[in-house]
């Protein structure tokens, strides 16, 4: 198969774009902003990846399920290499991916530059509820389902949500 030019690599992106993050189902790999770059020349395909943690488990299964949706679609002589530096950071998140994990019932990450590090008084930025729209919310844990998420509780409505931890 020759796929050395821009509709092939838009139509690879596309594929790529069918395969969801095993944690959080209702984000692409591509609204997670895992994908770092897809490059396509002589029946070759190169897809760059830089997980969200080093460690991320859902990275095994993330690389299977990317070469499965090209295998079933022609696309035979695949690499896929994670890079790590520079390291994820949540700013890679496209919005619509983020507007998915609100109304999945997941507090999206707050821009890094902006509000993830503590104020000048030691507090940190309210993180608003997923379900009420309140930002009357405590921490319960630094750690949520995963790793990459805390788990917070609305004092307003009393639900408990995970946040999508920016870094």
């Amino acid at each position: 198969m020759v796929i050395n030019n821009d509709m092939s690599i838009r139509r690879i992106w596309s594929l790529i774009e069918q395969v969801n993050d095993p944690e959080v189902p209702v984000l692409s790999v591509v609204d997670l902003g895992i994908i770092r770059d897809v490059r396509a020349a002589e029946g070759e395909i190169e897809i760059t990846l830089t997980p969200t943690y080093s460690g991320c488990p859902a990275m095994d299964v993330i690389r299977m399920n990317i070469r499965m949706v090209l295998l079933e679609h022609g696309y035979n002589n695949i690499t896929l290499t994670t890079v790590l530096s520079p390291a994820w950071t949540t700013d890679w998140m496209s919005e619509q991916g983020k507007e998915k994990l609100k109304a999945y019932g997941i507090a999206p990450p707050l821009p890094v530059q902006q509000f993830c590090r503590p104020d000048l008084f030691g507090q940190e930025e309210a993180i608003g509820c997923p379900h009420c729209h309140s930002y009357h919310t405590t921490r319960i844990s630094e750690f949520g389902s995963t790793a990459c998420k805390a788990l917070y509780r609305c004092e307003d409505c009393k639900e408990p949500f995970d946040y999508f931890k920016c870094h």
